[in-house]
């Protein structure tokens, strides 16, 4: 009797070692990456733009390439509704997803979602639009927007002769990536001392309505003396050419716009855009999540992967890899 309880001691001893080795083997694995399917949220500032459409096939050319990662896309509709972001953060915590890149629509705002995210062990991948210090994020994947804004500038006082009145509409408070482009736009003007800026407080919003709405009351302000005007991004950019149309000023008023459109794309081609300043949103989403799921594996990631800024114009527009980011592939 004393020898079989020994054997069976000694038997649970074994199964024990044996369970407590595979149970090792399983978190080894789900650390690593291997042997599953990654779940990875996309989380951008809106959902209507064409810009993040192409984040969206950039995350997904990603996650074909590496294999075995599926990418759970969702965010607000509009861009300025940092609430229903926040909820979309939260709601990917919940559903327990291996990582997540998002694109904060308010710096300061999505703090706390990305800690709770970090919290429980999911890395978090910040990309496009810059969040407030504090959580530790794995990278920034991004354009250089100060060095975009400075290249507006460039290209603002070349359309003008490097003299006149200019107008500076920004887009969002809060938004890093576009409060960025507005102070390297103004940074850039001060080494032409014939330029004045004769508005730079104005907010565009979030639509190409409300951009409108705004560059018309700017246009019959200072539209008599009024050379150019910057835009920031691709709804405040459609709007303004709008009010420039509409204002019959287009070509007289130079426009600078950041992101493309098929608007902005046939304005720059027949005059009423003197250039659009470039990112490239394909390889922003690409990079961001091969950089959470290298995170993931354990691989070491840059703090910052710069993804590049250009500069389309009338000149160059027809140039091969102008073509590609003026029109970037897109997730339908």
């Amino acid at each position: 009797m004393r020898r079989l309880s020994t054997v069976l001691f000694a038997a649970s001893l074994v199964m024990a070692a044996l369970l407590v080795g595979c149970t090792s083997s399983d978190k080894q694995a789900n650390s690593s990456g291997e042997g599953e399917t990654l779940r990875i949220a996309v989380i951008p500032k809106g959902t209507s733009h064409e810009f993040w459409k192409s984040v969206h096939f950039g995350a997904q050319k990603a996650a074909e390439e590496i294999g075995d990662v599926e990418i759970v896309w969702r965010g607000p509709v509009v861009e300025s509704d940092t609430g229903s972001q926040i909820e979309v953060v939260k709601n990917m915590i919940t559903n327990h997803v291996d990582g997540i890149v998002l694109a904060p629509n308010q710096k300061g705002g999505l703090v706390d979602a990305v800690e709770e995210a970090i919290s429980e062990d999911i890395p978090v991948v910040i990309f496009d639009s810059g969040l407030e210090e504090g959580p530790e994020i794995v990278s920034y994947v991004a354009t250089d927007n100060f060095k975009g804004g400075q290249m507006a500038a460039d290209q603002m006082a070349k359309a003008i002769g490097e003299k006149g009145n200019v107008i500076l509409l920004r887009y969002l408070a809060g938004s890093e990536s576009t409060e960025q482009r507005e102070e390297g736009f103004l940074e850039g003007l001060k080494k032409y001392p014939d330029i004045n800026v004769v508005s730079s407080d104005q907010y565009g919003g979030d639509s190409a309505t409300s951009a409108k709405e705004m560059a018309d009351q700017l246009l019959q302000l200072h539209g008599k003396d009024l050379a150019g005007i910057f835009a920031v991004c691709e709804p405040n950019a459609n709007g303004t050419l709008e009010a420039l149309r509409n204002a019959g000023v287009t070509g007289k008023v130079k426009l600078i716009a950041f992101d493309s459109s098929d608007a902005l794309i046939e304005a720059l081609g027949d005059g009423s855009c003197s250039g659009i300043v470039l990112q490239n949103p394909v390889e922003m989403g690409y990079q961001a999540v091969k950089a959470v799921v290298a995170s993931i594996k354990g691989e070491p990631v840059e703090d910052f992967i710069s993804t590049g800024e250009f500069v389309a114009t009338p000149e160059n527009m027809q140039d091969e890899e102008t073509q590609k980011l003026l029109k970037p592939e897109i997730v339908e």
